[in-house]
Parts: structure tokens; C-alpha cells; sequence
């Protein structure tokens, strides 16, 4: 049935990978980075290309990073990528081009389409959100418009039209308390290892860590006791738990520093490989690559080693 085939295939592991996007390889790159360049000349910008992002003739930068990562996952392969690519940077250009919605909405509207979002570091310009909160290594917490076809990241520069950042926080946090669950797993073992997911394609599902209290509540039926829970946040549309109350913390943390590296890779939106320790709000990092081995390493400090002990010696299952 090979003659039905439509479009080139995706190149084996063995051809030589782009340096930039190493999922790619260097044809299929040549391929991506080409049909952008074409996109954007359609649509009558000519850009200078780079390796991970472009830049146009009025000096606007557009990263390419995620739409790479959208293209490589789609399993239709390269065939479908110029119906892709053009949508998205349609997309990016026509917010670019037109009217901002913060000068167009009533601020009212503004207000009930904010979101707080968490973001990687790599994802953000420092100058430009100099008010963004860390909340772990590396993880930062900004504040985003919610439109309906793109999310806008509010830099220093749109807040001070917003008014006070605080007030702004709080509305924000309290809109995204409001988003349903879309979807719901439970990830376990045949040992008993156990950790639960939400998924959705809400681009704030992973940032909903910062109702983590509620979102146990939701989904368990139990609030959170006072030791917190293991949490991952591999990419936008992923969160990762583990409420703290047993010795079961110990196979579930193995596996969600597991989960969390290979949720991360390669996909858009990626926000981090790691899992975290919550504790009251405070994300505290218990995973790192091991540069010298190539692997995952657990790393806990003296309070979370204290923790292991006492529900060690408490004995499992004492909820």
C-alpha cells in the first residue's frame, strides 16, 4: 500500500540532526525554515532567518521555537507543515499589524481575560517584564491577555496603562480559579505508585499551579495537608501531582522526575523537565540533569530529607 503514501516521510534517526532543533534533521530544518521564510514574503514581509527565530525589515523579532515543536509533533509529517506554518504566522501577523486589543477592549474585558502564566526564562525578555514574579529556577509568573486567537504577555510597559500590578494580580489569579478542569488522568503502577495529571488546551492548565490548594481540592476531593506535594509542570498544557501524606511520596517522585524530562521535550510551550516540591506556595526544585552522566538525579535539601525521615517513620498509608 506504499503507493497511497502522500508527502516526504520524516528522515531516520541516523540522518544528521539540525544543531538548533535537534528533532529535526538538517533536510527537514532546510524544509521548516524555508517555508517560513515563504510565509512571511506572501504576506509581504521579507525576514533574515536565524536558527531559532526571525527577524524583519522593521526590526521585529519572531521566535520560531514552538511552531518548530508543533510541526515535529504533528505525526502527518512534513506534507501538512506549509497549512501549519501559515496559519500560525498569520496569526502572529495580523496581532502584530492591528490595532492592540489593550487600546480596542474596554477595560472591564481587559480585567476578565487576564491570566497569570508561568513561563521559562529562556521565553521572556528580561528588560521588557521586569515586574515578572520567579517562582522557581529559571520559572517566572507574568501576567497574559487572553485572546481569541493569541495570548498577549503584558510587558512593564502595558501594565503601567493597566493600572496597579498588585489589584492586576489578584483578578488575574481569581479568573484563572474559575477555568474547569478539562481533563483529568491518574498515572500508576502495578506497585501502587500513583500521581495525577490535568490536561487541556488551555494555555494556563500548567500555571494553575498557583491554585494548587483548589485544584487538589477539585480533583481529589481532599484538601492539601501541610507537607504540600511533589509537582511538575513539563509544558502549558500539563500539571503534574502528588499530594504529600505517606511513604508513597518516595516511587512517585522517581516517576514524576521521570514524567516531567520527557513531557518537556520537544514539544511548544515547554516550561520545565523538573519536579518541584510545593510547599505553601513555594516551589522548591528536587530534580537536575546530570551533565556528566546524561541522566536525571534526584537532589533534595536538609527540610525535604527531614520530611522523607518523619514519614518514613510514621509508616505508610496514615492518612
Amino acid at each position: 500500500m506504499g503507493w497511497l503514501r502522500r508527502g516526504p516521510r520524516r528522515d531516520g534517526d541516523d540522518a544528521p540532526r539540525d544543531p538548533e532543533f535537534a528533532y529535526f534533521s538538517q533536510r527537514e530544518a532546510a524544509l521548516f525554515r524555508g517555508r517560513v521564510r515563504q510565509t512571511f514574503a506572501e504576506l509581504g514581509l521579507e525576514v533574515t532567518v536565524y536558527a531559532d527565530h526571525v527577524v524583519d525589515d522593521k526590526g521585529r523579532r519572531f521566535g520560531l521555537g514552538n511552531l518548530a515543536a508543533v510541526c515535529h509533533q504533528d505525526r502527518r509529517g512534513p506534507r501538512v507543515w506549509p497549512d501549519m506554518i501559515g496559519r500560525h504566522i498569520g496569526l502572529v501577523v495580523r496581532a502584530m499589524d492591528g490595532p492592540s486589543a489593550l487600546d480596542t477592549l474596554p477595560p472591564e474585558q481587559i480585567r476578565a481575560q487576564l491570566y497569570p502564566r508561568i513561563v521559562s526564562g529562556d521565553g521572556i525578555d528580561a528588560g521588557a517584564f521586569g515586574y515578572a514574579r520567579t517562582v522557581a529556577p529559571g520559572l517566572y509568573e507574568v501576567l497574559a491577555l487572553d485572546l481569541p486567537e493569541s495570548v498577549m504577555m503584558l510587558t512593564d510597559e502595558a501594565l503601567e496603562r493597566l493600572g496597579d500590578h498588585a489589584q492586576l494580580r489578584d483578578r488575574a489569579l481569581r479568573n484563572l480559579r474559575g477555568l474547569p478542569v478539562e481533563e483529568h488522568e491518574t498515572v500508576r503502577d502495578a506497585d501502587g505508585m500513583c500521581f495525577e495529571v490535568i490536561l487541556g488546551d488551555s494555555f494556563y492548565t500548567a500555571s494553575r499551579v498557583l491554585d494548587l490548594d483548589g485544584v487538589v481540592r477539585r480533583v481529589t476531593g481532599l484538601p492539601l495537608g501541610e507537607h504540600g506535594a511533589l509537582v511538575a509542570l513539563p509544558f502549558r498544557h500539563q500539571l503534574a501531582f502528588h499530594p504529600i501524606r505517606d511513604t508513597s511520596i518516595i516511587p512517585a517522585l522517581g516517576a514524576m522526575a521521570s514524567f516531567a524530562a520527557a513531557g518537556y521535550e520537544d514539544v511548544p510551550g515547554a516550561i520545565s523537565p523538573y519536579v518541584f516540591w510545593w510547599r505553601g506556595g513555594t516551589l522548591t526544585q528536587l530534580s537536575e540533569h546530570d551533565e556528566e552522566r546524561g541522566d536525571l538525579r534526584i537532589v533534595v535539601g536538609d527540610d525535604f530529607q527531614e520530611l522523607l525521615e518523619r514519614l518514613i517513620a510514621q509508616g505508610p498509608d496514615r492518612r
